[in-house]
């Protein structure tokens, strides 16, 4: 009994800052959207900037949900931190999707795949090396 309850609550350490990190993430990722899209709507903004603008709305929201995310965690933040970016792309794609009415898997999820990934294992590398200091 003693046994299982270590097991559960270390399963709780692992799970709920991923899952903070990534709600945190998609949180600020709407947010960030929506501004933009009523940015969008009242300029005229040429379409070109879009896609780059998109890209650092993803990267600050997955590096805040790292940071929001891994506040408590001590160890382990490359792991945590390319979940966290990993579940919060696929995640972000299934919201944005659902919104707009079509599933579209292409080369630029795979894309936005690797790019969260890699951009959450660095954010969390930085986060829990910051606690350090």
């Amino acid at each position: 009994m003693k046994l299982k309850a270590k097991i559960l609550k270390r399963e709780d350490k692992f799970f709920k800052p991923i899952l903070k990190g990534v709600i945190t993430s998609l949180c600020v990722s709407l947010v960030a959207i929506l501004l933009f899209a009523f940015i969008l709507r009242f300029t005229s903004v040429s379409d070109s900037i879009i896609s780059p603008v998109n890209q650092v709305i993803k990267g600050v929201a997955i590096f805040l949900g790292v940071f929001f995310g891994l506040k408590k965690v001590k160890e382990n933040g490359i792991i945590n931190g390319a979940l966290i970016g990993f579940f919060f792309i696929i995640l972000a794609f299934l919201v944005f999707s659902l919104l707009d009415g079509t599933f579209l898997f292409n080369r630029t999820l795979l894309n936005d795949i690797i790019f969260g990934t890699i951009i959450g294992a660095i954010c969390g590398i930085i986060c829990v090396n910051l606690k350090k200091i």
